[in-house]
């Protein structure tokens, strides 16, 4: 038996009468890798923060081994003495400079602050023996604001690797890889194990989970609820500890498309990087119809995002929502058309975090009577349908008049969800709709995107987890670098290949 890395010992957390966790026990072996698995909310980030230091936990300890294999208490909730003690964690919500490089971003914090100059040097040839062994691709000299989600998140965890951690949290790593890359990044993980390092990783896709885990741990309402071997599980199992019981299974019936109810006809997008540009578009989505966009991030979705979303004008092409053409298009406009949006960045673009969850489910609509009278919100109608809507999409946390920057990464997709599918909209843009939600949420979006389908809504949806777009669409469209090519093809490899270029 490997020797023990890592050991939370009755760790306890709460947030006012929320308890995020509650005598939460853990170990770690050398060279293993520990899934971490829970609904959203079960507290499997904050359990991580605690280790890190970002929070001080109420109750608990926990050690560490040094260099020499000895159990050493670790000083809480201070994130520099958890990277000395070798830990290294990457968030799912990015923590990046977005105007230095990557490399900068890398290296930043860890050299002397009186060291009279950086050599940049040794730091590159580091970075690049580390990129070398794990896969990880990112332009190392290009500001990270400028760089696809795909590769800000691969710039995440090569700053982990960069600190020499030797215990390594991994919150939702394969969000944004293709298939193949998510394949690549755990095969080189695995041999990474092989040498030493030790992996916690909170995921929910049960496939990799199943794969690449050595142990698997489930948290529940804040309270570990079991642990168990990989080789012994199976995603009945996983589901019934996670939920207390199995998931559906989302079935998609075929039904016959409508009417158009949005037409793109020869769009371009001219941006500052490739991300943002689109060449010469036709796309059309029927009623009736979810349409599929599979594609490796930084291709152009965010530029083909913000075009259904109001937020680019073309500067070529024509766009059209149900028989009317839009010739200015503006978020307003789009929403008075009849597009329901959400936005693939949940935080910057899906919420204003300072206002509160009942303000946030009626923001795109403050214009309704239910809503304002005379130029003055309606805060009892306000709060009472946020309350009714919390209620029905399981939207969890400290009460509908909390800021929702207090949310969960996914409650506040649940919060965003209610606002879009409660009225009906003509188009729905779902962009990475299910990025960081757990197996019974993501379902429900599934679930609700189908009833919009069946309502008669056309649905674009654009999501880099390749078995959700298998999953759910009716037609699937392949974007690279910045223009579409539509496959009758659903499988799984051959779509992958045409995402990475490697087939026509």
């Amino acid at each position: 038996m490997p020797e023990q890395v890592l050991s939370l010992n009755g760790l306890s957390k709460r947030f006012g009468s929320v308890v995020a966790n509650d005598d939460v026990s853990l170990t770690l072996r050398r060279g293993e890798v520990l899934a971490l698995l829970g609904e959203n909310g079960a507290g499997k980030t904050t359990l991580m923060n605690m280790l890190f230091g970002h929070y001080l936990p109420d109750a608990g300890t926990i050690d560490v081994s040094d260099e020499a294999g000895r159990m050493r208490p670790l000083q809480l909730g201070h994130p520099q003495a958890a990277l000395a003690a070798g830990i290294g964690m990457v968030h799912q919500h990015f923590t990046l400079a977005e105007n230095i490089s990557a490399l900068d971003n890398i290296t930043l914090g860890s050299e002397p602050l009186l060291a009279l100059r950086r050599d940049r040097k040794a730091a590159r040839a580091k970075i690049e023996g580390i990129i070398e062994k794990s896969g990880l691709k990112a332009p190392l000299s290009i500001p990270v604001g400028r760089l696809s989600v795909g590769e800000r998140q691969r710039v995440e965890i090569l700053k982990a690797l960069y600190r020499d951690a030797r215990v390594l949290v991994l919150d939702e790593p394969t969000a944004v890889l293709t298939p193949q890359e998510a394949d690549t990044l755990f095969e080189n993980i695995k041999a990474m194990t092989n040498e030493g390092l030790s992996v916690i990783f909170i995921s929910h896709k049960l496939r990799e989970v199943l794969a690449f885990s050595d142990r698997i741990a489930v948290l529940r309402h804040g309270v570990k609820v079991g642990e168990l071997e990989t080789s012994a599980a199976d995603e009945k199992a996983i589901a019934r500890m996670m939920v207390g019981a199995e998931t559906p299974k989302v079935s998609r019936e075929r039904m016959a498309a409508g009417a158009p109810v949005m037409q793109l006809k020869g769009v371009s997008v001219v941006g500052r990087s490739k991300r943002d540009t689109l060449q010469c578009v036709d796309l059309e989505v029927r009623a009736h119809e979810i349409l599929g966009i599979a594609g490796i991030s930084g291709n152009g979705q965010n530029a083909l995002a913000q075009v259904i979303s109001g937020l680019a004008v073309p500067t070529a092409g024509a766009i059209h929502i149900v028989d009317s053409e839009i010739s200015k298009p503006t978020p307003q406009a789009m929403v008075s058309a009849g597009v329901g949006r959400i936005p693939e960045d949940r935080h910057r673009e899906g919420i204003v975090g300072a206002m509160t969850v009942a303000e946030n489910m009626v923001i795109e609509r403050l214009g309704d009577m239910q809503v304002q009278s005379r130029g003055l919100l309606r805060r009892d109608a306000i709060q009472s349908n946020a309350k009714k809507l919390a209620k029905e999409y399981d939207v969890r946390g400290p009460g509908v008049t909390a800021p929702s920057r207090l949310l969960s990464g996914g409650n506040i997709q649940k919060l965003i969800l209610a606002r879009v599918f409660e009225h009906a909209p003509k188009l729905i843009l779902a962009n990475q709709p299910t990025r960081g939600l757990d197996m019974g949420a993501a379902a429900e979006v599934g679930r609700r995107l189908l009833e919009a389908r069946e309502r008669g809504a056309g649905v674009v949806l654009i999501s880099e987890d390749l078995d959700e777009i298998l999953g759910l669409a009716d037609r699937i469209v392949v974007i690279r670098d910045g223009q579409l090519t539509e496959t009758e093809s659903h499988d799984r490899e051959r779509i992958g290949l045409m995402m990475a270029g490697e087939a026509a």
